[in-house]
Formats: structure tokens, sequence, C-alpha cells
């Protein structure tokens, strides 16, 4: 084919993911955008290995891919309900939090209604046309590894972040896996005589109480292990989900970055804890076999992993707590691995990483609504902007939020109304519309 015939899209989002695929559902209805994703994997699949038995959304079902932006979408979670017969059985059940695998079930149905998705494509390069105004991305099939080229004038990168393994635990063999991998190694590492949880938050607890639920049938010492100073619920009240809101990313991204640092740490307390209702659940749990004279379990919460290497039969864990200043070291056959998921800048910009803005760190330098191309205008970020926006970059109830504004700046139209404020609260002390409380302190 001759490349002067390749056609030139608007914009191409690259990784397809929760925030990508809403991005993808919202723009579909806009006529004069021509969008199209791409993705790797051969069709969408959301965290494979933690789609465990029960385990819900830490979200409402509204925070779908559309609804808050859209709430009459044909893509909404509730039409995919009224679509597959299940919309009574939905609204009998009477819980706003969908099963983690519903969403994924959900999450497929959209995908396969949208034409602008690519999956089995990967993107290995990418540079911009100077003369003509377009990036240039390079993909390959991943299954003949076929390239071919592909034109747009704008990028969303939505390659998301990647599951994190401490590097002291890069080495440990089949005995250790990561807690995303936790579903389809779970047979495997239920064999072992003993089994140890490293991490905090709910993935943590997840597989804790899979495992949990089935210590007795199995027979194998439990346990678990934090960093996190205790085991902390998610702090759900509803002041606290004030703070993912359009006021509060604003005076967020208004700090210095040292500042955001700062808040960064204090705040992964408020969406890294775990739910109530599981944390009770284990509790539960661990007292009925105690009361049996049956339980067989450790937790401790303090202690930093330092050190991790295999033995002839058992993987050795050093850890250290830090209030006693004391070490010690623990052997477990099988280590489940809930470190969580960090970003890594992806090695296909490469080739356009002068276009990008970037902070002293390396990371990218996010504008207030996401972009980070020095003009603000080309190249845009999905969850890639925790440390410039806060705690509510991976919240699935502000994607809507961000995908209007990316969505708003790509066409310069706003197809979906922005809300500027939702919260009661103020958050900083000059905004335009300060408290009668406020003025009165002012004022004294």
């Amino acid at each position: 084919m001759d490349k002067r015939a390749l056609p030139i899209h608007d914009v191409a989002g690259i990784g397809i993911g929760p925030f990508n695929l809403g991005l993808a559902a919202l723009a579909a209805p806009i006529d004069d955008l021509d969008a199209v994703f791409i993705d790797e994997n051969d069709r969408f699949d959301w965290h494979p290995g933690l789609l465990l038995d029960g385990a819900t959304l830490q979200t409402p079902f509204m925070a779908d891919l559309v609804t808050l932006a859209d709430p009459t979408s044909e893509y909404s979670f509730l039409n995919y309900l009224k679509q597959t017969g299940r919309i009574y059985a939905f609204y009998i059940r009477e819980n706003f939090f969908m099963l983690r695998r519903e969403y994924n079930q959900y999450c497929r149905w959209v995908a396969e209604r949208l034409d602008s998705l690519v999956f089995g494509t990967r993107v290995v390069a990418t540079d911009y046309d100077e003369s003509a105004g377009f990036y240039v991305l390079t993909l390959e099939d991943t299954a003949s590894g076929a390239q071919r080229e592909l034109r747009a004038r704008a990028l969303v990168l939505g390659s998301g972040p990647s599951m994190y393994v401490p590097d002291c635990c890069r080495d440990l063999g089949d005995r250790a896996i990561h807690a995303c991998e936790f579903a389809h190694a779970r047979n495997a590492i239920q064999a072992s005589a003993s089994i140890t949880v490293v991490g905090s938050g709910q993935s943590a607890a997840e597989v804790f109480h899979e495992l949990l639920l089935d210590q007795e049938r199995h027979g194998y010492r439990l346990d678990w292990f934090t960093r996190s100073p205790r085991f902390f619920a998610l702090n759900y009240d509803k002041l606290t989900l004030e703070m993912t809101s359009p006021e509060y990313v604003d005076y967020f991204h208004g700090l210095s970055e040292h500042r955001r640092h700062k808040l960064g740490e204090e705040h992964k307390a408020l969406y890294k804890g775990i739910d109530e209702s599981l944390i009770n659940a284990i509790y539960d749990l661990m007292y009925e076999r105690d009361v049996a004279g049956t339980l067989d379990v450790g937790l401790q919460a303090n202690v930093e992993l330092r050190d991790a290497r295999q033995s002839a039969d058992a993987i050795e864990l050093d850890f250290f707590q830090h209030e006693q200043g004391a070490g010690f070291t623990h052997r477990s056959a099988s280590v489940v691995l809930a470190t969580g998921f960090a970003y890594r800048v992806p090695d296909y910009i490469e080739g356009i990483a002068e276009r990008i803005r970037w902070d002293a760190q390396g990371r990218f330098d996010a504008s207030r609504y996401y972009a980070v191309d020095h003009d603000n205008a080309d190249i845009f970020v999905q969850n890639a902007e925790i440390h410039t926006h806060g705690f509510a970059t991976p919240d699935l109830g502000m994607a809507c939020y961000r995908n209007a504004c990316i969505l708003r700046a790509l066409t310069g139209i706003e197809h979906y109304k922005i809300e500027r404020r939702i919260a009661f609260q103020h958050f900083a002390v000059d905004e335009s519309a300060p408290s009668a409380a406020r003025q009165q302190r002012t004022s004294a």
C-alpha cells in the first residue's frame, strides 16, 4: 500500500483497559471524531487472575464506562443488564457494588460493540511527522509479527500500570507469584505445606481470604505480612469520597511537586485500604477456627520485606520491624506477592520523548486536563498522573470526568457536560465562592 494513502485518524488510544475503553465508548457517538484504539492482547480481560468468587469492585455500579458522563448511553452497565436479561436480578440483589467478574463481562460486552478497537496489535514505536503534523505509530501483529503504520493527529496513552515485584523477589521461581496471577496458579500454590501473603490492600485481603477458606481442606500453614502500620480498612466515608472530585483535583494539581509527593504518601490509606466487610469476614472465620482449635494462621503488620531467597525446600523472607528496629527471617514453601502495580513509561514513546513534558523524577508532567505534550494539545494520559492529580487518578468513578475532558480537548466541544464543583467542602483558601464561615474568618 502507498503510505501516502494511509488514513490519518483524529486520535489513537494505546492500550485498552477500562479507561481507554470508556473513552472509546464515549467517542463512538461523535460523528466527526475518527478514533482508533490498539491493544496487544487478543481481547479485553481485566486482571483475570483476580476474578475471585464474590470479589466486588470498590466503587458503585454507576462508575461504569459511561454513565457519569452520559446516563443515556447505550454502553451503560444498566443497559448491559437489560440486554442480557439480568436487570431485575441485579435490582433484587440490592447491592450497589458489581462483582469484579461481572464488570469484566460488562466491559467485554461493550468492547464487542465498538468497531474502533484493534486487539492483537502491539505498538512498537512512535514518531512525529513535523511537516504533516501527525504521529506515526509502528504496529506489530502479535500473531504473525507483520508490521504496518498507523497515523493519528493525537494520542491517548492508556497502557496502564504493570504488576510490581520487589527486586529481591524477581528470581524466586514458580513458588512465588504475584497476586494478579493467583486464580491461574492457585492449585499449585495450595499444594504447598505453607503459604505466605506479602502486601496490603484489597487484593492481599482477597487472596488471604480465599486461602483461609480452603485452608482446612488442603492443610497448609497461612501467614500474612504487610509493611503498612496496620491492616487498614478502606476509608469510605462520604466527605473523604469528596476528595475524588474536580475541585480536589484542581487543588492537588496546584500544589508544588514536593507537597504533592508528601500528600500522595499520606493518601495511600484512603484508597489502598481493605473493604471493611472483608476484614470482618476474615476475622470471623479465624475466630471460628480458633474456637474449634484448628487455627494455623499468622498476621503481622508494620514489617518491611528487605530480602528474599530460595533454599532447598522453602523461600526465606527477611523482614524488618521499624518501631523495634529488629529483623527476623520467615520461611514459607510458597509466597503470594500482593505488592500492587506500578507505572512504567512505555518504551514505545522513545521516539516522541522530546515532545513530552517531564517532571524532575522523569515522570509525565501532566497538565490539569491530562495533556503531557508541550502545547497541551495532542498527547494525553490515562492513569499515569497520580503524582500530579492525586488518588482520584485510578478511581473508576473519575474516569468519565477525565474522558469528557480529553474529548473536549480533542474536539474543542464539550460533548458531555463537565462538572466544575460537586463537593460541599472547600479545599483551598482562595476559592471563588467561600462559605459564610470562611468569610467571617477572613474578615476577623
